[in-house]
């Protein structure tokens, strides 16, 4: 790091101004097909939230008070836009830094009629920082993150501390953080931060994991670890104070 961008990250630190030092993604940027330009272009307009307009008005985003659900890292957000027909009485957020996945996402989305859902194409951290209002979520969902699963690079999984206290802000009293995961390494890593926070409670019958839910559907992915005998841990921990 050169001496003047030092000084400029030690200056905006005094002004009290967030700065993102690490990162739990990598940015890779695929071609998009025709289908996925031509979705983003059809519905960007009325699905895509843009990180730079600030904070959400969730009333006049989706045009009623329905409870909100906000889904960081969809992937091509095929369990996303079916969670968000099968529960119309609910409205999604859904946060993805992979162009091509938007594409898809909001190309599915379009297909099957689903009003209930909008996306950013933006870092969630800085989303969840900028755009999202203290105590507005009813549930913020977390699936296969990726694991980082080399011991050097643990401190790139997103669920940290830090993050976890950044995020209680965002959910009401009674919201529930939802994360799963298919690396057993990284779901104890899940739950010993979550139970490092005095401000939630496992919903876990057994103060660890909980079955998949109902609501969350099984991805292709996650049935082909099944056959092969992998296991996937769900964990859900209420905001109680």
């Amino acid at each position: 790091m050169s001496e003047s961008t030092q000084q400029a990250l030690e200056q905006a630190q005094r002004e009290g101004k967030y700065i993102r030092k690490v990162r739990s993604f990598v940015k890779r940027e695929g071609r998009l097909t025709k289908g996925q330009a031509a979705a983003l272009e059809k519905c960007w307009p009325t699905m895509g939230l843009e990180h730079q307009n600030g904070l959400l008005d969730f009333s006049q985003v989706f045009g009623n008070d329905n409870d909100v659900v906000l889904e960081i890292g969809f992937g091509m957000g095929k369990s996303l836009v079916e969670m968000a027909k099968n529960a119309p009485e609910q409205n999604f957020i859904g946060i993805e830094v992979h162009r091509p996945g938007v594409g898809v996402c909001l190309m599915d989305a379009d297909a099957e009629g689903v009003t209930n859902l909008r996306v950013f194409e933006h870092d969630a951290v800085e989303v969840l920082a900028d755009c999202i209002s203290d105590e507005s979520l009813a549930k913020v969902q977390l699936f296969f993150p990726d694991p980082w699963h080399k011991k050097r690079h643990h401190k790139r999984r997103i669920v940290q501390p830090e993050f976890v206290e950044n995020l209680r802000s965002k959910l009401k009293i009674g919201g529930v953080f939802h994360m799963a995961t298919d690396w057993q390494n990284y779901a104890e890593h899940m739950l010993e931060v979550m139970q490092g926070n005095s401000h939630f409670n496992n919903q876990s019958s057994t103060n660890d994991y909980v079955p998949r839910p109902d609501f969350r559907p099984l991805t292709k992915f996650e049935q082909r670890g099944h056959r092969l005998g992998h296991g996937v841990w769900d964990l859900m921990f209420e905001r109680v104070k």
